[in-house]
């Protein structure tokens, strides 16, 4: 039996407390109380217990990643699993660019696929991918998953990372294509050119296609852009409603990292020359921009 800290006690921390909990030993660390949110044997304990832990599951938001990181210390040969989706926008950063300044990419695996915490804390199957340089340390941490979670391993990290961070960005815009009532057709179309677009930018980057149409891309992507499990989704149910962003993330209550990678998205596609149309409106509507003005930009 593993000792496995997770930091973060957002829902996505919470299930993969719960998840974990099923094998091994598991502590977690959180500003808010969670322990009446995760099983029995879960326990809560205090930053510096939790650093002794073997295992590290660090469930933070990708904008809060950084300073967070940079107000502990790690372990030197610790072994961490992220669980942050997203792009840093103070620095328009990934999330393995933050870890590499405090520790050996050699240890750090990243968490992907399709995956609503509200599920897995239900025990219900999922299959999800494990992307690391390190393909041991991937296959360590897929050995502490309980039996209803079936886990794969890969070596295209930056891969992984832009398909979990871009999928996010398409759910928004799925989540307006279907609040504004457009049809079957339109949400299809979306959906086809949005796995365009993410495949384009990873591109650009080194990631494999093959990460795109598997559950890190397109599953995660058709996951996220159907469901009002999905932060995201519920986004862009907002902005079709004409609520103005202050009042969905209000009613949230949690982190939709999809609005603060739409303008990462924009513009490293702006330096880089990426042709980024769907990030691109998505980010102008959470700006303020007419829809109607963004889908007949998008149409012609």
């Amino acid at each position: 039996m593993a000792r496995v800290s997770v930091f973060g006690g957002g829902s996505w921390g919470r299930a993969l407390a719960f998840s974990l909990s099923q094998k091994n030993e598991v502590c977690i660390v959180s500003r808010r109380d969670v322990r009446d949110m995760v099983a029995a044997n879960i326990r809560q304990v205090e930053l510096a217990e939790a650093l002794m832990s073997e295992y590290f599951v660090i469930a933070i938001a990708t904008n809060a990643l950084r300073d967070w990181l940079g107000g502990i210390a790690l372990p030197k040969e610790c072994k961490i699993l992220a669980a942050s989706k997203g792009i840093e926008t103070a620095h328009n950063a990934f999330v393995s660019d933050i870890y590499e300044q405090y520790t050996s990419q050699n240890n750090v695996a990243y968490l992907c696929g399709p995956s609503f915490a509200s599920e897995v804390l239900q025990s219900l199957p999922c299959a999800l991918v494990i992307h690391a340089h390190n393909l041991l340390l991937a296959k360590e941490f897929g050995a502490l998953m309980p039996s209803f979670i079936k886990t794969y391993e890969s070596l295209d990290v930056i891969g992984g990372e832009i398909a979990g961070a871009y999928k996010n960005v398409i759910a928004i815009a799925a989540g307006i294509c279907d609040g504004l009532n457009l049809g079957a057709n339109a949400k299809a179309s979306l959906l086809a050119r949005g796995l365009v677009e993410m495949n384009r930018f990873g591109e650009y980057f080194g990631a494999k296609m093959e990460t795109f149409l598997g559950l890190s891309g397109a599953g995660d992507l058709f996951l996220t852009s159907n469901s009002t499990m999905s932060r995201n989704y519920r986004v862009g149910l907002g902005l079709a409603k004409g609520k103005t962003m202050q009042e969905i993330l209000c009613e949230l209550g949690e982190v939709a990292e999809g609005v603060k990678t739409s303008e990462a998205i924009t513009k490293i596609g702006q330096e880089k020359g990426i042709y980024v149309p769907i990030a691109h409106e998505v980010y102008a509507i959470t700006e303020g921009k007419n829809i109607k003005e963004s889908l007949d930009t998008l149409m012609k």
